[in-house]
């Protein structure tokens, strides 16, 4: 694979899919938190990055796209029909500077750590054979570990990704086979066994050049089967390395995630006005 050499950080650009669209959650991204929209407190947190150079929200809603301009955030409106944010991004990187490191960061993540993002993109630029990185963090519970929303990475010794699975991997065959194959009882047998899972987060950093290649691949058939749209990039040979998030962050997708967040900021804030 080719030298990708050295990224500065005005290349390396964090592009924020928003749609307005949500089936359990609609009009997420404008839902008020401490006094302003969700996407807005998204936005900070990017821009709080230290590998970040340049911040832009992809949106294909006019309400979305008008209050991230009045902020003063770029803003580009992209078509409606696409089905991820993935493709939506893409669209933006197609203007994009050749060699640009992009960041998907998740429009409804305002609490994401901005370290957790820096260390996804150092984490790329520090390794010429990865065509992107993503992040994972510790799994602290049986419960947590086989709700199949949880997307878990099964990392190899190299770093690298080797398979997403919404089931429990990698499976451990010899404690389970200890409980008749129950992997709740050999868990609560051995706590530490939790140590060997980690649980995917949805913050991607891509090359450029590999991004729009992989807009344009075609679903695979385990993308379709479980519902994940890295799988297309791991049947297409992408290296995908895994770095751990530095902190945890919380995805916004019910109305139940929204108040957590409201209490995670409204405490944020109230400790930092106790240390002026």
């Amino acid at each position: 694979m080719e030298h990708h050499g050295d990224n500065p950080k005005q290349n390396v650009i964090a592009i924020i899919p928003a749609r307005f669209a949500s089936l359990r959650l609609p009009g997420k991204m404008l839902l008020p938190i401490a006094g302003k929209p969700l996407i807005l407190h998204t936005i900070e947190r990017a821009r709080s990055a230290g590998t970040v150079g340049r911040v832009i929200v992809a949106t294909d809603d006019e309400r979305i796209f008008e209050v991230v301009t009045a902020s003063g955030t770029e803003a580009v409106m992209t078509a409606g029909s696409h089905s991820s944010g993935s493709d939506r991004i893409a669209e933006v990187a197609e203007n994009l500077p050749e060699r640009a490191i992009v960041v998907n960061v998740q429009g409804d993540e305002p609490v994401i750590p901005p370290e957790t993002i820096d260390a996804a993109v150092n984490g790329l630029l520090a390794d010429d054979s990865a065509d992107l990185s993503t992040t994972c963090e510790p799994i602290s519970s049986v419960t947590e570990l086989l709700n199949g929303n949880n997307v878990k990475v099964a990392v190899g010794d190299n770093g690298y990704a080797v398979y997403f699975s919404r089931s429990p991997i990698p499976w451990p065959r010899e404690a389970t086979l200890r409980y008749g194959g129950d992997l709740n009882k050999a868990i609560e047998a051995d706590p530490e066994l939790l140590s060997n899972f980690r649980k995917h987060t949805g913050l991607y950093v891509y090359r450029r050049e590999f991004l729009l290649k992989f807009a344009k691949m075609r679903p695979t058939g385990l993308e379709r089967f479980e519902m994940l749209e890295q799988l297309r990039a791991l049947e297409n040979g992408a290296r995908i390395r895994v770095v751990d998030a530095v902190g945890t962050s919380v995805g916004v997708d019910t109305a139940e995630d929204l108040e957590l967040v409201r209490s995670l900021i409204d405490l944020r804030a109230s400790e930092a006005r106790g240390h002026l």
